[in-house]
């Protein structure tokens, strides 16, 4: 049974190229979209088994597509086809809920094996960027080299923090409420004497946890 496939980018020629790279392939895309509101509506329509979504299109942040593509078709699930490979990025897309991160630069078959994974509601695909950021952002171990005594929670926070998410993608990641993320923002600011995130998010990797 094919997959079905809705594609949205805010370039044609890149809408075009995957619908090109998808021939022949177990996947059929449905339709294709150049921004949110339209993404949203062909969603609703559609009801895609899979969405591949560029994590920017022009001013629009992707994340935050994601969040309404969700709401408007919560059986499909999301793949983020991306140029950046950036930790930010990647670890606000897994709060997002998105199944899985792609790189552009990914062979064919690596793309078609994301859409697919995603489909049957597999593990996220292991040529994707999500599979490592997510696990960073799973792993809740203190680190060892350290004389401050943060708890394996602080330093979750903190690495989150160092990714760049707020504290209600922070919030969302670890499912715990925004007043204890803001709590242990506090605790961690005052253990390691910074005054705001981004002291911590420098501090946090040049101590190799970010």
């Amino acid at each position: 049974m094919a997959i079905k496939l809705l594609v949205v980018d805010d370039h044609e020629i890149v809408r075009r190229g995957v619908v090109s790279l998808l021939e022949g392939s177990e996947v059929t895309v449905v339709a294709d979209a150049s921004d949110g509101d339209e993404a949203v509506k062909l969603a609703r329509k559609h009801r895609p088994d899979v969405i591949l979504l560029d994590v920017r299109m022009g001013e629009a942040d992707g994340i935050e597509v994601v969040k309404r593509l969700r709401a408007a078709a919560p059986q499909g699930r999301v793949v983020m086809l991306s140029a950046f490979d950036n930790t930010t990025y990647v670890a606000r897309a897994v709060s997002a809920g998105v199944h899985d991160y792609v790189l552009k630069s990914a062979t064919r078959r690596e793309i078609i094996d994301s859409i697919l994974g995603a489909g049957r509601g597999d593990e996220p695909s292991r040529s994707g960027e999500l599979r490592r950021i997510a696990g960073q952002m799973a792993h809740r171990q203190a680190a060892t080299n350290l004389d401050i005594p943060l708890t394996p929670r602080e330093t979750q926070v903190l690495r989150l923090v160092a990714m760049g998410l707020s504290n209600k993608e922070i919030a969302d990641s670890l499912a715990i409420s925004i007043e204890t993320v803001k709590e242990h923002v506090q605790n961690l600011l005052r253990k390691l004497a910074l005054s705001d995130r981004t002291q911590a998010a420098v501090w946090a990797i040049r101590h190799g946890i970010g």
